[in-house]
């Protein structure tokens, strides 16, 4: 069962590539056996540069459980997430990660994700796109009033 999730995510990197979509990704969710959600990379054709495979699977498989979390499902992917879709399919709660091509592969192919990977652990000092706090008193009230919220919906 699981080689079959796989080929369909490979399938959708393959059709949506072709048909002009967007980047050679694809992605389904699973639970239970079935397929809730699937996606596939939409950056170029959409304008919209989070629109990864994984990320616009969460997206479907959310709109159609109703639900923003995805607890138990698994993600099929056709190629190891990056650090924006490692951080959705954490959000997400997804359970479990499959994928097909690794992130050197996908740098063979000019889709260097290496530069995130060494961006995240460094000091916000340090990172290439410059990081100035502003506005914090004002930012924090606002947390503290969500801290207080007996109505919030945790996540």
């Amino acid at each position: 069962m699981k080689h079959e999730f796989m080929q369909r995510a490979i399938e959708l990197s393959r059709i949506n590539m072709r048909d002009g979509a967007g980047g050679p990704f694809g992605a389904v969710i699973v639970k239970d056996g079935k397929i809730i959600g699937e996606g596939w990379n939409k950056v170029t054709s959409s304008n919209d540069p989070t629109a990864h495979a994984e990320v616009t699977a969460i997206r479907d498989a959310c709109s159609k459980v109703k639900n923003f979390s995805l607890e138990g499902a698994e993600i099929y992917t056709s190629c190891e997430p990056c650090p924006m879709c490692l951080s959705a399919i954490y959000w997400s709660r997804i359970s479990k990660i499959y994928y097909g091509n690794t992130r050197k592969d996908a740098a063979d192919i000019e889709f260097d994700d290496d530069f995130l990977y060494q961006e995240i652990p460094k000091d916000i000092k340090d990172r290439k796109v410059p990081m100035i706090q502003c506005g914090h008193t004002e930012a924090l009230e606002v947390f503290k009033e969500w801290q207080h919220k007996v109505d919030k919906v945790p996540y």
